[in-house]
């Protein structure tokens, strides 16, 4: 029997008792002991029966004991099986909600009512808020054709829907022949016309991930100079509340911290997730290394999709630690991408 098969069959004392485990470590971000448990669980349990519920917890992978302490902290599966089957999500109060359709409903210009979701989504949860900008219109691939100017320049001639022409001048990070970028073009023609750019992005992200030895010169073309023309504008999404991230104690490890800013900088590995969440029903949550990103394994991140008339126009969230309020943050990101969604109805 698989681990996640294990998980179903939890006894309702180990339920209970990894259930107040993960409650307890998000409060007070330090490893919970078994003398903690046995004090708050309100059961007849001695240290020692917690103890084997906590070893077979452990051996499940739902929780883990870091090599400092005595204690025990939940693992990224432990916190997908508390989001998943055990965690009550507590209502929005009535004055976040009157807070967020005054300051969201009055509103008239695009770009400010982005920017102030984003600083609301970041000040009420006190983590980073994030709001993709709109996808409004259909953007499909037609035709793409590189051709060689010197040995590290390329024009790329990109033809969008029927008639939209876009030429690029890009720089290769080697150099590549005539014969080389042709193949390339013809991959990318085959593989992806008609195809949206945003999608033709993601794909393309996901071969980035292939080792390079793994892949032929002419895919290393087609990827690198597909990257750089697909690359999206620097507003595709506004983001709040860097300094809140700051001060949490998961990132005690600046580099860690930089990475993450690094990445919102980038913005590539940032977009790939929203992209994902365009998708979704409702609201989506990644933890920790579920996003395949080693810059948010401390991470997670809470989307959902907002819309207008019935059509998705992107997504919002908020990112923080993976100890994070998840019964106060989900409703919160759930609510905000409604009112948006009412905001931006309003505007057209």
């Amino acid at each position: 029997m698989t681990a996640s098969a294990k998980e179903s069959f939890l006894s309702a004392r180990a339920q209970h008792l990894f259930k107040l485990l993960v409650e307890r470590y998000i409060v007070d971000g330090q490893p919970i002991g078994s003398r903690t448990l046995a004090r708050d669980a309100g059961m007849e349990l001695s240290p020692a029966t917690i103890r084997n519920v906590m070893a077979d917890l452990e051996d499940l992978g739902l929780v883990r004991s870091p090599h400092t302490s005595a204690g025990r902290v939940p693992t990224t599966r432990g916190y997908r099986l508390f989001v998943d089957s055990l965690l009550t999500v507590k209502e929005v109060s009535e004055q976040d909600v009157k807070r967020l359709r005054a300051d969201l409903g009055t509103e008239d210009d695009i770009n400010r009512l982005l920017a102030k979701t984003s600083n609301l989504l970041s000040e009420v949860t006190q983590l980073a808020g994030v709001v993709m900008v709109p996808r409004t219109e259909h953007r499909a691939l037609r035709h793409v054709e590189f051709l060689k100017m010197s040995d590290t320049r390329v024009l790329v001639i990109l033809v969008i829907n029927h008639n939209e022409v876009h030429n690029r001048v890009i720089c290769t990070a080697r150099t590549y022949s005539e014969s080389e970028l042709q193949q390339a073009s013809n991959y990318l023609n085959h593989a992806f016309a008609g195809e949206e750019l945003v999608d033709v992005r993601n794909q393309l992200i996901g071969e980035m991930s292939s080792a390079q030895q793994e892949m032929n010169r002419m895919m290393q073309a087609a990827v690198e100079m597909a990257q750089k023309v697909f690359e999206t504008p620097h507003d595709d999404y506004v983001w709040a509340g860097q300094t809140n991230l700051m001060g949490i104690d998961a990132w005690a490890d600046m580099a860690k911290l930089r990475q993450l800013f690094e990445a919102f900088s980038q913005k590539r590995e940032i977009l790939h997730l929203l992209d994902q969440g365009l998708n979704a029903q409702g609201v989506q949550i990644f933890i920790g290394d579920e996003s395949g990103y080693e810059f948010l394994d401390d991470c997670s991140l809470v989307t959902s999709t907002y819309s207008a008339d019935g059509r998705v126009l992107g997504v919002l969230g908020i990112i923080g630690p993976t100890r994070m309020a998840y019964e106060r943050v989900i409703p919160i990101v759930d609510i905000t991408a409604k009112v948006l969604g009412v905001a931006l109805k309003s505007l057209n």
